[in-house]
């Protein structure tokens, strides 16, 4: 699906000037960028959750270390 993405000049030229250093097309950066984001977040989403699920458990123990 197309999409048209608007910059400010400032961000247009930022974007060509990595496309050219890295040997690449706009287009490719653009799309390399947003799935290192995706992947991020889908990291931090994990993360979250086991942080989430394992807290509880240790909480008393975590209280004790933290007043030693």
């Amino acid at each position: 699906m197309a999409m048209t993405l608007r910059l400010t000049d400032e961000e247009n030229q930022r974007l060509a000037e990595l496309a050219a250093a890295e040997g690449r097309s706009k287009q490719e950066v653009v799309r390399s960028a947003l799935a290192d984001r995706w992947a991020r977040q889908q990291k931090e989403q994990q993360l979250d959750e086991v942080v989430q699920r394992v807290l509880p458990r240790y909480r008393g123990l975590l209280d004790k270390l933290g007043t030693a």
